[in-house]
């Protein structure tokens, strides 16, 4: 029995397994997708996707460079101690490498790409880590670099990994540059900034803190019994350096340097960039921690012990 894609397609919906696995399953059984489905759970394949309901929100960041090429990935599995399995530690690297050499789209695309020399994609692989180890493991997000000096930093063994971008003008000492990106990426991890700059922040962010910080200021004047006008006007001068502050816990230049918190970041690029003799500039960044924004399932352990006792 022939088959098409719309069958590959379905039968995919059904299982939850990747396209090329869905194909295979369907030549073994002459397009047959009841039979595919038994074959492919026999293959232990579906079965891989049972657990992929279950919430996935520890695992590993991990940043690296490539020929040049910077990649920051992470891979989330269930349980912290999966993170630290030599296997699970390789898929990760094996993941990074692949986002370094195609360049794919997004993570869809990333998990139709070979996995090494393996002979499996991406996916296939994870669903084979799903098998081995037995826990749940999703490749959740990838950023990439391609141009200029990319540094890379982890940090607490997975928890955090940053990718800092640089451009170089001028400038020998490429050591110097990749100390100088090291301590740029342990900010980064430390003081978790959003935006590079005040140029890169939202206007409509920046408009929402202004008419916060606005309204708390002119609260504090009518406490001070200061008429209306003046008020506003004194409020609107407090609004201006609020929004310094504001800009200095959200924005990677404007922080102050953990090193030497009596200059910004920015300022601190420009003095390296002055004492080696060129030009620098921090490009872009990416910071992933682990499980950051997924909802994890709060277990209650004295409930599942009475469960197991039957108390």
């Amino acid at each position: 029995m022939a088959f098409t894609a719309t069958d590959v397609k379905n039968l995919r919906e059904i299982t939850g397994v990747g396209m090329m696995d869905c194909k295979k399953a369907l030549e073994a059984t002459d397009g047959d997708i009841d039979k595919a489905v038994d074959w492919l759970r026999e293959k232990g394949l579906a079965a891989a996707q049972k657990k992929a309901g279950r919430v996935a929100a520890e695992g590993i960041a991990y940043a690296d460079v490539y020929d040049g090429v910077g990649v920051v990935v992470e891979v989330n599995a269930e349980t912290d101690f999966v993170a630290r399995n030599d296997k699970f530690v390789d898929f990760v690297h094996g993941v990074a490498e692949a986002v370094a050499k195609h360049a794919p789209s997004d993570v869809d695309a990333l998990l139709e790409l070979p996995y090494r020399d393996s002979g499996r994609t991406v996916r296939e692989q994870q669903q084979e880590m799903v098998l081995v180890i037995g826990e749940n493991i999703s490749t959740r997000r990838f950023a990439r670099y391609d141009t200029g000096l990319n540094v890379p930093y982890v940090h607490a063994g997975g928890k955090i990994g940053v990718l800092v971008n640089i451009t170089v003008e001028g400038v020998a000492n490429e050591a110097a540059v990749v100390e100088l990106g090291k301590d740029v990426a342990m900010q980064i991890a430390a003081m978790r900034p959003t935006y590079l700059d005040t140029s890169s922040v939202d206007a409509t962010e920046i408009e929402k803190e202004r008419a916060i910080q606005l309204g708390l200021a002119l609260e504090e004047g009518r406490e001070k019994k200061l008429p209306e006008e003046k008020n506003l006007e004194i409020a609107q001068k407090k609004v201006e350096g609020r929004l310094n502050k504001f800009y200095e816990d959200i924005c990677l230049l404007n922080q102050p340097f953990v090193k030497e918190n009596k200059v910004s970041v920015g300022k601190h690029v420009q003095q390296v960039a002055k004492d080696l003799g060129g030009k620098i500039a921090i490009t872009a960044f990416t910071r992933f921690e682990k499980g950051e924004g997924i909802e994890k399932k709060q277990e209650n352990f004295a409930e599942e012990i009475a469960k197991l006792t039957g108390n």
